[in-house]
This record gives structure tokens, C-alpha cells and sequence, in this order.
């Protein structure tokens, strides 16, 4: 997990741009959702231990986009049986395009920032375990809670079993399957009760019903974040049809002109 100071120097407009990159560049190339976590959790923990170069404008600049390249490109090589090409990766019309020696350089700073542990506990290893008893629907519906956790800033705080826990009850209730998820047993298995409660509050709270990425229903009523961080990814949220329709449009245009980054 990232370092218990982050959400304290976190500026959390940047990091909504470049979780949301990541995201749908996962989406496009049909990544498992455990790539996508990965991805998001080096990038996360790599700006808690350290500072990229001061850019201004929304989105953070080149070394955001940069280091998100590279946790994308990390995060398929330790999943993915196919990986495309470091240039083939950089879609949806991003601000800069980066040659693939820049991004190699990249990702080796990012793997030794992380010391080399690329294989980070995720809530996917707990829904894994959960399985047995989870039917494929709630399954389906706990990866993409899970997924969209990591939009939201204030899930941060919680550990990845009590996220799978949290995913697990809310799917079993929106499916209106709850004997998979009242077992005394499981419950116990994904962690702190309390813990589990409480995170399961704020995915009712931003995630459900809220946003038409997941309940598939407009945003109807304000929702009111639990942080000063959490109030930029309500605001997002707000507008997250448009983008996504605006992201739909820029797949279907070629890219054109945009500045390439070499050697720095």
C-alpha cells in the first residue's frame, strides 16, 4: 500500500486523469481487472515515496503521463500473455508520445522505487479466494466496484481485503443474492467486520446508483464526499458520461499532431 502520509501532499486532480487513463487503456486492450489494480497501485505507490517534476495544467504534465505509460507496461508483463507495443500502448489521444527507450527508462525507476515487489496484494486475490461462493454475477459486479474504487481517493485508506469484502457484500445486494455473502465464515476470512462495514458505506455512497459507468443510472442526487480530496472525484463524477462518450469519439480518430518525448 502506499505510505500512510500520501493522502496529506496528494493533489488528487492529476491522479483521477492518469487513474482514468489507465482504466480505459485496460478496457480497450480487454486486460484482466487484476492489471488495471496493479497499474493504478504502482502508480499510487510510487508518489508516495517520491516527487515528479512540477507541471502545470490539468493532468499533470508529461512525467504523470510518463509514469503511467510505464505502470500500464509493468502492470500487463506480470499479467498478460499479450502485451502490445510500448507505442501501440499510448492511445486515446494523449497529450505527449513517448519513444519506447524514455518508457523502459521509466519503468526500471518505477520498479526499483518499489524495490522490485511488482507482485502487490490486490482485492482481486481475495475475491479469487471467495469465488466458490460467489456466483458469476456478483462476481462481475465485484471487479468493477473494485475497479472503480480507484478513482476515489478515500478508499485509499482501506486494505485491499476489506475492499474485496466491502465489493462482495454490496454485490450480493444489488443482485439480491445475500446468502453468499451473510456467511459467518467469509466474513471473518476477508478481515475486520467494522472495517468492511464502513468501506462498504462509501462504495453505497459514490459508487452506486451514483454513476453511470456502474449502476448504469444518472447521477440524482449530491453526494457528499468524506474528504476535501473525495469532493474533486465527486465533481468527476458528474461528468463522467460526457467523458466517457468524448473518450468513444477520440478512439475513433487517428491521432495527430502531438509532442514527442525523448531523451530527458
Amino acid at each position: 500500500m502506499p505510505s500512510s502520509d500520501y493522502l496529506l501532499s496528494l493533489n488528487p486532480t492529476p491522479r483521477h486523469d492518469a487513474v482514468s487513463w489507465i482504466l480505459k487503456v485496460s478496457e480497450l486492450y480487454h486486460f484482466r481487472p487484476v492489471t488495471a489494480c496493479l497499474a493504478v497501485n504502482y502508480l499510487d505507490r510510487f508518489l508516495s515515496s517520491h516527487s515528479l517534476p512540477e507541471q502545470t495544467g490539468k493532468g499533470g504534465g508529461w512525467p504523470l503521463q510518463l509514469l503511467a505509460v510505464a505502470c500500464v507496461s509493468v502492470a500487463a508483463k506480470m499479467e498478460e500473455t499479450h502485451v502490445p507495443l510500448l507505442l501501440d500502448l499510448q492511445v486515446l489521444e494523449p497529450r505527449f508520445v513517448f519513444e519506447p527507450r524514455t518508457i523502459r527508462r521509466m519503468e526500471l525507476l518505477l520498479m526499483a522505487a518499489l524495490r522490485w515487489r511488482m507482485r502487490a496484494i490486490t482485492p482481486f486475490d481475495f475475491l479469487d479466494a471467495a469465488s466458490s461462493v460467489l456466483p458469476s454475477a456478483a462476481r462481475r459486479r465485484c471487479a468493477e466496484l473494485i475497479l472503480e474504487t480507484s478513482r476515489v481517493v478515500d478508499f485509499l485508506g482501506f486494505p485491499p481485503s476489506v475492499i474485496a469484502g466491502a465489493a462482495i457484500v454490496c454485490a450480493g445486494r444489488e443482485i439480491g443474492d445475500s446468502s453468499s455473502v451473510d456467511d459467518a465464515d467469509l466474513l471473518r476470512f476477508l478481515g475486520d467486520s467494522e472495517s468492511v462495514r464502513g468501506c462498504r458505506q462509501l462504495m453505497e455512497e459514490y459508487l452506486i446508483d451514483t454513476c453511470p459507468f456502474l449502476g448504469g443510472k444518472p447521477c440524482s442526487e449530491p453526494i457528499t464526499p468524506r474528504s476535501p480530496s473525495g469532493v474533486l472525484d465527486a465533481a468527476e463524477c458528474g461528468g463522467c458520461s460526457s467523458d466517457k462518450s468524448s473518450s468513444s469519439a477520440s478512439q475513433a480518430e487517428p491521432p495527430s499532431k502531438r509532442r514527442r518525448i525523448g531523451h530527458r
